[in-house]
């Protein structure tokens, strides 16, 4: 390979500086979106660990509303799979999740759901979901074709199999998805320590799950 060609290469796959996927996350710019943390989705899950996948999943909507980030919850078919897990869908009284009339994978298949997303106004959207190589990255692969920066949270998707998490999530990066991790998401969206929420996301979602940052349970 040449230099020129090494060069032509760089410029291709690097981004550039006015790349979206170069600013950070922030409590001004992004939403997150969950898709069906449900007790039937969840029964099935062996990709990984269930405590840590379900850890995520709630550190990520508690972050979320400790800093007033918007988030959407959506359900399939919670008379057969069970409704929305209640220790998320409580941090967010009154708020609707949105069980989709739509039976599909993708979730902005369902137009309630899809536009609650857009009316967050928000051009980076966070996902996960259950299953990563199903829902989570069909709705992902959707918030790419409409024009969003997505990011889609690994360690709070599971699938049946580990190939299937993996396979799912290489489809999605080949995409354009960035990866990110719970902790890495969280710290993102706080910033700096001289965040005024700080305090509170070490009490209530740091601390309550020791594997973030090394800190010991209260």
């Amino acid at each position: 390979m040449t230099a020129d060609t090494r060069s032509s290469v760089r410029s291709d796959t690097m981004p550039n500086q006015q790349d979206g996927r170069l600013e950070l996350l922030s409590d001004k710019n992004s939403a997150l979106v969950l898709v069906d943390y449900q007790p039937t989705m969840f029964s099935g899950v062996g990709s990984g660990d269930k405590t840590i996948i379900r850890n995520a999943a709630y550190c990520s909507a508690k972050a979320a509303a400790i800093l007033g980030i918007p988030v959407v919850l959506t359900s399939i078919n919670p008379a057969g799979n069970g409704n929305f897990l209640a220790e998320i869908s409580s941090l967010f009284p009154g708020q609707e999740v949105y069980a989709r009339a739509v039976p599909g994978f993708d979730a902005f298949e369902d137009e309630k759901v899809w536009n609650a997303f857009k009316k967050t106004g928000r051009k980076k959207m966070v996902v996960s979901g259950l299953w990563t190589s199903m829902c989570f990255a069909y709705t992902a692969l959707h918030g790419l074709k409409e024009g969003y920066e997505v990011y889609g949270l690994i360690d709070a998707g599971g699938d049946s199999t580990p190939d299937a998490h993996r396979y799912g999530i290489e489809r999605m990066l080949q995409a354009g998805v960035v990866p990110i991790t719970v902790e890495s998401l969280v710290s993102e969206w706080m910033h700096t320590w001289t965040n005024p929420k700080a305090g509170e996301l070490v009490k209530e979602v740091y601390s309550r799950y020791g594997y973030m940052i090394g800190l010991g349970r209260v």
